[in-house]
């Protein structure tokens, strides 16, 4: 098993959930299938998923709820 960083392809800001008052998408722990959605990038009103590209368990946030976001600096972790 290795840890893989996720890194942002965009700048903006960082949501680990859908709303204020929901559960994170992922909590350390979890399992992530490719195609679940990690979080979301808020950028110019938009809000963008990012979504899993591997397999493996979540680990964990590495940029806090709501924090600023700039391009290929990594956000999250999932062992695979």
């Amino acid at each position: 098993m290795s840890i893989i960083k996720i890194e942002a392809a965009m700048p903006g800001l960082l949501y680990h959930k859908p709303e204020p008052d929901a559960e994170p998408f992922k909590k350390p722990g979890d399992p992530v299938a490719v195609g679940d959605t990690l979080a979301l990038v808020e950028l110019m009103k938009s809000f963008v998923p990012i979504e899993a590209e591997i397999a493996g368990t979540f680990r964990g946030f590495l940029i806090g709820d709501g924090e600023s976001l700039d391009p290929g600096v990594p956000f999250c972790e999932i062992e695979a």
